[in-house]
């Protein structure tokens, strides 16, 4: 067989180059292999390569049918492809897609440089754009064309000669270095493990954190017990290991992920991507990267976010202070003989907060088994918003951990496919994330209803004990429903604007109001029950659950600013970075720090929000919409956390509009007012 045949053989055979015969046209999992990438990126870029010069080379005059509309479609096949390929990355990966990833994305970059810096095909986009007034437009025509209009000048349209090749290139080193980046953090963070094998250096870890150890061991046939950088292993053994020495170690492995002297180190990178924001901005007339990226915000510029900053700093710094000095004092009271470090510092606030409120997250644990959670989700989501879930094990799923649903609306109508996927592996990133492989859209009446993801890394079931969720998994949980219901709810007509492509600093709203639900018991009355007895969470723990939420506020509130005030220096600069990366850090957040320096960490280099996600000048925005979620849920504690009639106006006025208008005026829509941040502090019991 000559290659030509082998090629043209995959091509046939391609499920991505094919129409996918599964439920609700979901992607065929089980058919598609890492072969099947390039081809059909190829391919679908070609495709869609064609579909914009059919635009540009039209000799109708400029319409925002034929313009707008037709380019908001083009490469529908090709982000077919490439959502599958990201969301594999990040859930499921392994060398092989990795390597693709980085093969496609200059690409992607080109291809995405090919509109963004075309300048007949802006011309067409202009020339409606100045007709706008005289057109007959909807509520989300006028929005799109003006997204479109501003996306080209935002992406370098207006540039020419050198300054347009050289943001071309900007682009696509950046999307090089982004990938780099997170593939590093992964690398170090699967590269650690701890193991113990003597059961003295055990002591004060649950039997749950202990059970798992032993069968993370088992999984790598390793003797003993074995702790990871992951999310559920880390947190365990930092807060309830007696061993100092062990969680030093730990600490140290976790911070200091990319920022080793070999080929994972991210220092370099960090120069290099701050750079080019910073060039990028400038060529397109911004000060710099955070003006660039603010100026489509709800903030709208650097100065108001660090004003905002400020704020919450002097509201939560009297706080912090007083809590670091109680945790410094019940230490040496208990009779610790070293300094308090920073690798303590979740050990002797557990203990504090057990002998404060008599509260041990390890209480509440057995009435959060993992599958009663999720019930609980659903049925909070089928009382407020008339949802109802069903799993489909016909739908193809891309690992044996990840589960589907079929979700309907109250009117019978179906709304979107749900993936669930809880556990972590070596082929996923940390953390928690929502993401759709489809998104909603009705462009020409065509209704093409969402595909949602959920992925996160909660604590494994283990031979013995069901999984079972921490107070804090279980918020995680809430939060990413959130983010998932933005999109299975969206009611928009084009997929730019359609669920969570709004303002990144109004994305996170509807996934924090849905936190505020966690400590309410009406809700928790529903499915909290103990997975042994039967019995439901006791009134007396859910008010020690609710005593304790607010434990240590200020050092919490701190700890966030420290990272939103580290983004905005990174992305703040008006000159090039040559200088230590740990210096830099460390003068942006002095102002939220309690701990001297550990020497040998770094939090810029594994910070994969802001240089491997979307947050770069953005990370404020979770404290940002923590305002907006405070004020929000208000509405829901004077009306009832059920009531129906607050939930439909959430829905039609937020959940459904997407990115349809601006966010202040969706907000005041639901809220009949502007968000007030008393809420929040008072909440967070920072103001009584």
């Amino acid at each position: 067989m000559t290659i030509e045949n082998s090629k043209n053989d995959i091509e046939e055979t391609n499920p991505f180059l094919t129409e996918w015969h599964t439920p609700h046209q979901t992607p065929p999992f089980q058919a598609i292999k890492h072969e099947h990438f390039i081809p059909a990126i190829d391919a679908s870029l070609n495709e869609a390569k064609d579909e914009v010069d059919k635009i540009i080379k039209s000799t109708n005059e400029p319409t925002f049918q034929n313009t707008i509309v037709a380019l908001e479609v083009c490469g529908e096949k090709l982000e077919r492809v490439t959502s599958v390929l990201f969301n594999l990355n990040s859930a499921e990966t392994d060398e092989t897609i990795q390597a693709i990833t980085r093969e496609v994305s200059p690409k992607l970059s080109e291809f995405s440089n090919y509109i963004s810096l075309n300048e007949a095909l802006f011309n067409r986009v202009k020339t409606v754009y100045l007709r706008r007034e005289l057109l007959s437009l909807t509520a989300e025509d006028m929005p799109l064309l003006e997204k479109k209009y501003l996306g080209f000048v935002r992406s370098g349209a207006n540039l020419e000669g050198n300054a347009k090749k050289r943001y071309a290139e900007i682009i696509t080193e950046l999307s090089k270095l982004s990938l780099q980046f997170s593939e590093n953090i992964l690398a170090e963070t699967n590269a650690y493990q701890l193991v113990i094998s003597d059961p003295t250096d055990l002591a004060g870890l649950p039997e749950s954190e202990i059970e798992a150890a032993a069968q993370m061991a088992k999984a790598k046939e390793t003797a003993g017990w074995i702790f990871t950088l992951h999310g559920p292993s880390f947190v365990g053994f930092m807060k309830y290991a007696d061993n100092q020495k062990l969680r030093e170690e730990m600490y140290r492995a976790y911070t200091s992920r990319g920022f080793h002297k070999n080929d994972k180190n991210n220092e370099e990178i960090i120069r290099n991507m701050v750079n080019l924001k910073l060039e990028k901005a400038k060529l397109l007339g911004f000060e710099t990267h955070a003006n660039y990226v603010l100026a489509e915000r709800m903030a709208e510029n650097p100065q108001r976010v660090l004003e905002f900053l400020h704020q919450l700093h002097e509201a939560s710094r009297p706080a912090a202070q007083r809590e670091f000095a109680e945790v410094l004092e019940f230490a040496k009271n208990i009779g610790t003989e070293k300094p308090m470090q920073r690798w303590d510092w979740s050990y002797y606030s557990e203990k504090l907060k057990n002998a404060s409120y008599g509260f041990d997250e390890q209480q509440v644990k057995p009435y959060f088994q993992l599958e009663k959670v999720c019930d609980g989700v659903f049925n909070l989501a089928t009382r407020l918003y008339g949802l109802t879930f069903r799993e489909n094990k016909d739908i193809p799923v891309y690992h044996p951990d990840a589960t589907a649903y079929e979700v309907y609306d109250q009117d019978g109508s179906f709304l979107s496919v749900l993936y669930l996927d809880f556990f972590p592996r070596e082929g996923k990133s940390g953390g928690a994330w929502m993401n759709d492989l489809r998104p909603e859209s009705q462009v020409n009446g065509n209704v093409i209803r969402p595909i949602i993801t959920i992925v996160c890394n909660f604590t494994k079931p283990t031979d013995t004990k069901p999984s079972l969720l921490t107070f804090n998994e279980v918020t995680t949980l809430l939060h990413e429903f959130g983010h998932a219901l933005h999109g299975m709810l969206a009611n928009t007509v084009y997929p730019s604007q359609s669920g969570t492509n709004v303002y990144r600093d109004f994305v996170e709203l509807p996934s924090q109001i849905m936190e505020n639900w966690a400590t309410q018991k009406d809700w928790l009355d529903l499915f909290a029950i103990h997975y042994v007895t039967g019995e439901k969470i006791p009134a007396e723990l859910v008010q020690k659950l609710i005593d304790a939420e607010n434990f240590q506020a200020g050092y919490a509130c701190e700890r966030q600013l420290s990272f939103g005030l580290n983004d905005m220096a990174w992305h703040s600069i008006t000159e090039p970075m040559t200088g230590d990366i740990v210096e830099f850090e460390q003068a942006a957040i002095a102002p939220t720090e309690l701990f001297a320096p550990v020497e040998g960490s770094c939090l810029s280099t594994a910070f994969s929000h802001i240089f491997a996600g979307g947050y770069a000048a953005g990370y404020y925005g979770y404290k940002w919409a923590e305002v907006l979620d405070a004020d929000a849920f208000s509405l829901f504690k004077s009306n009832g956390i059920f009531d129906k009639t607050t939930a439909a106006s959430l829905r039609k006025n937020i959940l459904e509009k997407g990115g349809t208008e601006h966010p202040m005026k969706l907000y005041k829509a639901f809220r009949g007012q502007e968000p007030s941040i008393e809420p929040l502090l008072e909440r967070s019991g920072l103001k009584k």
